[in-house]
């Protein structure tokens, strides 16, 4: 079944939701200037809260080339499962987290599979490339270049960018992908989940036999 990680969470009430409706991953981003930006302490409080609630999904903190010693610092002091690289972060400095990473890539032209395998990393995140963005653009990019990248190595693939309760199931379809992320897709504004858009996509999202999207 389809993995789900819904990102860019910065309430309780939005990461319990998104828990109870089946998401395996939920992701909170670290990143200052995204609109998304939630901070180590409010984030901390809300981990803790869900670990007590019996919340079984995997905490994803996601940076962009913050200094080694602060992402692992902010990583230990909110209990976080996996870290999210989603900047210019180097094989060395992924090793060096002490935690499983998710390294993620903007495709523009081709999905670079060699540069990605040096990372030996958990899994890796397909993104849409946006020049001034590094992620939550709503936009799609062509999966087509999976396929045309030749063979696809043997990696938790996690397909990210453009993706909505309406088309992942379809995308699901396409690309076969470990999981899904999904951030501005299930919001009615930036940082606040829409709970209808949220339980649809996850439930479009494991659909694995038959596609028939759930519209109700």
């Amino acid at each position: 079944m389809t993995a789900v990680k819904i990102c860019g969470l910065t309430s309780y009430a939005d990461a319990q939701w998104a828990w109870q409706c089946g998401a395996d991953l939920l992701g909170f981003i670290f990143v200052p200037a995204s609109r998304r930006y939630i901070a180590p302490a409010r984030a901390g409080a809300i981990i803790r809260a869900l670990t007590d609630a019996g919340c079984t999904a995997q905490f994803v903190g996601v940076f962009a080339d913050e200094p080694l010693e602060s992402c692992r610092a902010i990583a230990d002091a909110c209990a976080l499962s996996l870290i999210q690289l989603h900047g210019q972060e180097t094989p060395a400095y992924a090793a060096a987290l002490g935690r499983p990473a998710i390294v993620a890539r903007r495709v523009r032209e081709r999905v670079p599979w060699d540069e990605l395998a040096q990372y030996g990393a958990w899994a890796y995140l397909l993104d849409s490339y946006q020049e001034h963005a590094l992620g939550g653009s709503g936009q799609t990019w062509q999966w087509g270049l999976l396929a045309e990248s030749g063979r696809r190595p043997a990696l938790r693939l996690i397909l990210a960018g453009g993706l909505t309760p309406a088309n992942v199931g379809a995308a699901v379809q396409q690309v076969q992908p470990w999981g899904v992320d999904v951030c501005s897709g299930v919001e009615r504004a930036p940082g606040q989940k829409d709970a209808q858009k949220v339980q649809r996509f996850i439930w479009n999202a494991k659909l694995t036999t038959e596609y028939t999207e759930h519209t109700e």
